[in-house]
């Protein structure tokens, strides 16, 4: 006699078996299915097409709260100097990591200096005329790198760069120098040329009535 759970064991293996089964909803067609909505691929510029890099290393960013006397973080992410393929100008950029958002933008002028910040030796403090909130501030950066390394990299390529942009300084300078006295020079002949025009202007006249003069004495004479 059979026993009365097979029946039961036996459906609830068909249950199974159905289950494992792909329905009619899950089976694939091969159709393609259209998105409703079409993206368009868009350009993203970050306005440093124009530029070469000169350093690209990473680094924590901090900004002096002068409020606050205290030190607050701006944001992990790469640190870049970038030379303007046109003008030569020389800036610090640095974004944050994932947002991209912009924590350091400002020129390197020839008086920037960079020190090390308090005897960490990864680490190093400057000031510097900021652009990155969308307005022209003074501020004092410190930066963090992950190495001794990096860090030195960093401050030595200011250094270059403030030493390169301090001689074209001088000998733009001497070349502004230069000119003036030419310039000088020149309008000192200018105006001996001048004066020496209007004194033959005014002798001229005197000639022509002297040879007017001679002239009549010299009829005269014929006359008597």
């Amino acid at each position: 006699m059979a026993s009365s759970t097979e029946p039961t064991a036996l459906k609830r293996e068909e249950e199974e078996e159905d289950d494992s089964k792909p329905s009619a909803e899950d089976e694939d067609t091969g159709a393609q299915i259209a998105p409703i909505v079409k993206l368009q691929e868009v350009a993203v510029t970050t306005g440093e097409e124009n530029e070469d890099v000169l350093l690209d290393l990473k680094a924590k960013l901090y900004r002096f709260d002068k409020e606050a006397n205290q030190w607050k973080e701006r944001g992990v992410g790469m640190v870049k100097l970038l030379k303007h393929k046109e003008t030569s100008k020389i800036r610090l950029v640095m974004r944050q990591n994932k947002t991209l958002k912009i924590c350091a933008n400002h020129l390197v002028q020839p008086t920037m200096t960079v020190q090390e910040h308090q005897g960490n030796d990864k680490s190093c403090v400057w000031h510097a005329a900021d652009f990155s909130d969308g307005e022209l501030k003074q501020e004092t950066f410190c930066i963090r790198f992950a190495s001794v390394e990096n860090c030195k990299s960093f401050k030595d390529k200011i250094e270059e760069i403030t030493e390169s942009l301090s001689k074209v300084s001088v000998e733009s300078a001497e070349e502004a120098d230069a000119a003036a006295n030419l310039i000088e020079k020149l309008s000192v002949e200018e105006k001996a040329k001048e004066e020496e025009t209007e004194t033959k202007e005014e002798a001229a006249p005197n000639a022509e009535k002297k040879d007017e003069t001679e002239k009549k004495e010299e009829k005269s004479g014929d006359d008597k």
